[in-house]
């Protein structure tokens, strides 16, 4: 367990860079609160970019709500409504318009009250759906559950729905219910792409070639921690993906926070941006303070 420390020790721990524990760690909500500063958003916003052929152009970073995710809550949906809502409002100052959110995590209700009230237009809203490990449900089951994200979300449209963890090269061949499900449902307008999440280099290899897939989202770093293979081979078959016109999101950017260090962070953004390629990524922040870091961090680097 973390334990709590005032937000002088950890500036001075972190360079006076990050507020907040570290990006993987657990926290109780009294110390993310008291780490928690409110500050004016920057004049520097982050740039907008086509997400493959897909049609959509979406900010170059997502804000991450899975940190630390599992059996409904995450790290960011621990820390509460009010400090959720106020860490995308701020990033929505600073073009940082883009939620990454799954059932898992049990962000969907807070990013739809987090977008209350916004232009719906300005928001790209991705969302991921869990499946059985055989991937049996029946279609039947699929339709009900998005109507139920779109609830919600308060929203008449989901803009990236994925299936949730792909750990198999044949997903394929296992998910069809849910494949023609979703297909249904972006012919109804419900939703305007599809695709995976991917666990395992099989799968984002798969994912590269298949019609069916508009975005993918990998895991990629430059440390080769918590990934699907080593980073040269993900590089390639991100390059795979890229080249039939799919969109990519790179995910684990700092390893699930285990390389946070200025140079890391450097380091790993860096890789994302200009060696590995993804259009954009998601990076699972937990104050507001990391998310200026970030967006300073990738307007930077994108503009090299």
């Amino acid at each position: 367990m973390s334990r709590k420390i005032n937000r002088r020790q950890f500036l001075v721990r972190s360079g006076g860079v990050l507020a907040g524990l570290t990006i993987a760690g657990t926290f109780t909500k009294s110390a993310a609160r008291e780490l928690f500063v409110a500050r004016p958003a920057g004049d520097v916003v982050i740039d907008r970019v086509p997400l493959g052929r897909t049609g959509l152009t979406v900010p170059r970073m997502a804000m991450g709500t899975g940190t630390v995710g599992g059996g409904s809550a995450s790290n960011q949906t621990r820390l509460g409504q009010e400090i959720f809502t106020a860490m995308f409002r701020h990033g929505y100052e600073r073009g940082l318009r883009f939620l990454d959110t799954a059932e898992t995590y049990g962000s969907i209700p807070f990013a739809g009250r987090a977008i209350a009230g916004l232009p719906r237009e300005n928001i790209t809203v991705l969302t991921k759906m869990w499946t059985r490990a055989d991937g049996s449900q029946e279609l039947e089951e699929v339709r009900p559950r998005i109507e139920e994200y779109l609830r919600q979300l308060g929203t008449d449209y989901i803009d990236i729905l994925l299936i949730h963890c792909m750990t198999q090269g044949n997903w394929n061949t296992t998910r069809t219910h849910h494949m023609e499900a979703f297909t249904k449902a972006k012919e109804a307008g419900l939703l305007r792409c599809v695709g995976v999440s991917c666990h395992n280099l099989d799968a984002v290899r798969t994912a590269a070639t298949e019609p069916w897939v508009d975005v993918i989202m990998t895991r990629i770093n430059p440390f080769g921690t918590l990934m699907d293979g080593p980073p040269e081979q993900v590089r390639e078959a991100i390059a795979l993906a890229r080249a039939n016109g799919k969109g990519v999101v790179g995910m684990k950017i700092f390893g699930e926070g285990k390389h946070v260090t200025e140079a890391e962070r450097e380091q790993s953004i860096r890789h994302a941006i200009h060696e590995a390629r993804v259009d954009a990524m998601t990076l699972g922040l937990q104050s507001i303070a990391q998310m200026d870091d970030a967006i300073d961090r990738v307007v930077r680097i994108s503009a090299r």
